[in-house]
């Protein structure tokens, strides 16, 4: 680690609360640990349920007072001052994200674009939310018109597999539609959006709009889920969490927005380009060791390609360079935790034991290279049996599983097998059946002839247990609004 990598991550980093960093009450912190080495990257300060009461406290103040009072073109200037800031500092977001959850350094540099982007987005949104005049029924002289009104405080829950751009999903909305917010990072990964709070200060926002609190899922996370003050909660994890969530809610009948794990499904038809959809099926599942919600981890394959393809899959799965994500030449990282890992290893013993063959992979990787990281070789497994439970249960790590087909429609039966719908891939040079299947696909996405593709003006989320609500897109603004109605009578 050199010295701006010490800078980054080095000291006891404290919580984010009405515009000061704070010990947590308790006064306990947890270790942040590189997944490449298992190295500990700083101490952090563990927020529970108290340190909870404070943070919605000043999210409330603050939505009662200063930002109530900023107008739309007053927050869209510090959303624009946010993007500006995180650019100048995205050399430094990168390394945190790659030493904080191990992600590729190549990668993380490349979503540049996206992340500001997504700010800059945002801030379009300031000015462009409006309500409407009604006609109306009603007897005599009455006007009837809309507000849009911002939903109040905010609990915000975020994942560890995408620290900055998770975050800003997270606080994007929240500033363009004058909420309020308390974030709870996850504890693998809480670096990132605890400098992005402190950058979001030196933009101009008030203090206590946006307060960052790490800390346990089951404490911190459960506390902000079930707070009484606050208005809705934004949740980004797993479906057995997303439930929890959601009988936390009841409390105060609060408005929530799940975006929860997938099984998605990456279809290749026999017409396809097999050498682009080789790569991009390979690149849909082990881009950041198939630590993404929407990975294409279920590769459905045509019946008469089916061996030649995954056999493609396998070799370029292969040559991935897999090591430390700050190695400029390294493709793969590794998985996030020894918990990750344990996780993705236990999968290939169950996938074996269910009949599952390994075309690649399916090993941790040990050695001098590798040291005391958590890196996992890029796997491919193949089945016929689209039931499974590797075929089925999200795993998230570096492993796709490959299932044959005949038919379109028997690839639309097994697509839809699951009690997931995030993401999907089509992969065919027939425009009617690309279109076909992206109709018939129960998924909130559906890509075709590529994959995992993502801009700001393109709604995400998910059908069934994937979630509900939608991020990105103007729709995401509608998320965090309330819709108030006036009716005038005159005289």
């Amino acid at each position: 680690m050199n010295d701006l990598d010490l800078g980054l991550a080095q000291g006891v980093k404290k919580l984010l609360i009405d515009g000061r960093l704070v010990e947590s009450v308790t006064g306990r912190t947890f270790e942040s640990r590189n997944p490449a080495n298992g190295a500990v990257l700083a101490h952090i300060a563990e927020g529970d349920a108290a340190d909870i009461d404070l943070a919605v406290a000043a999210a409330r103040r603050a939505f009662e007072g200063p930002w109530s009072r900023f107008t739309p073109f007053q927050r869209q200037e510090a959303i624009l001052k946010l993007a500006d800031l995180v650019d100048d500092h995205f050399e430094m977001f990168s390394r945190l994200d790659t030493l904080d959850m191990g992600m590729p350094i190549t990668l993380t540099r490349g979503r540049r674009q996206r992340a500001i982007g997504m700010l800059r987005f945002y801030a379009s949104l300031c000015t462009a939310i409006r309500g409407a005049t009604v006609p109306n029924s009603l007897p005599g002289s009455v006007f009837s018109y809309t507000l849009k009104e911002p939903v109040g405080v905010v609990g915000a829950i975020m994942p560890w597999n995408a620290p900055l751009t998770s975050a800003i999903w997270k606080i994007g909305p929240v500033l363009a539609t004058g909420c309020t917010m308390v974030l709870k990072p996850a504890e693998d990964a809480p670096l990132t959006a605890l400098r992005l709070g402190e950058l979001a200060l030196e933009a101009g926002i008030p203090e206590g709009v946006i307060n960052v609190v790490p800390g346990r899922g089951d404490r911190a996370g459960a506390a902000l889920a079930a707070h009484m003050d606050v208005d809705k909660v934004a949740f980004t994890g797993s479906e057995i969490t997303g439930r929890k969530i959601i009988e936390a809610t009841k409390g105060n009948i609060k408005r929530a927005m799940l975006e929860l794990g997938g099984k998605s499904p990456d279809i290749v038809f026999a017409d396809a380009d097999l050498e682009k959809a080789s790569v991009g099926a390979a690149m849909g599942i082990f881009g950041n060791s198939g630590q993404i919600c929407s990975a294409g981890s279920r590769l459905l394959v045509e019946r008469t390609v089916y061996d030649e393809f995954v056999e493609r899959v396998a070799a370029f799965a292969a040559k991935l360079k897999v090591g430390n994500g700050l190695e400029p030449e390294t493709q793969i990282g590794p998985v996030v935790s020894q918990k990750q890992m344990d996780r993705v290893r236990s999968y290939i013993d169950i996938g074996q034991s269910e009949g599952a063959e390994l075309a690649t992979g399916g090993q941790r990787l040990t050695g001098e290279l590798f040291g005391d990281g958590y890196f996992f070789q890029p796997t491919v497994m193949k089945t016929a049996d689209y039931r499974a439970r590797v075929a089925q249960e999200e795993i998230f790590g570096p492993v796709v599983v490959a299932i044959p087909f005949d038919t379109a429609e028997e690839a639309v039966k097994i697509a839809n097998a699951t009690i997931y719908g995030l993401g999907s891939g089509v992969w065919t040079r027939d425009v009617a059946k690309a279109h076909t299947m992206a109709k018939a696909i129960r998924s909130g996405t559906v890509w075709v002839n590529c994959y995992g593709l993502l801009d700001p003006v393109i709604p995400f989320g998910g059908y069934k247990t994937s979630g509900y609500g939608r991020e990105s897109g103007f729709e995401h603004a509608d998320e965090y609004l309330q819709t108030k109605s006036v009716v005038l009578q005159n005289g």
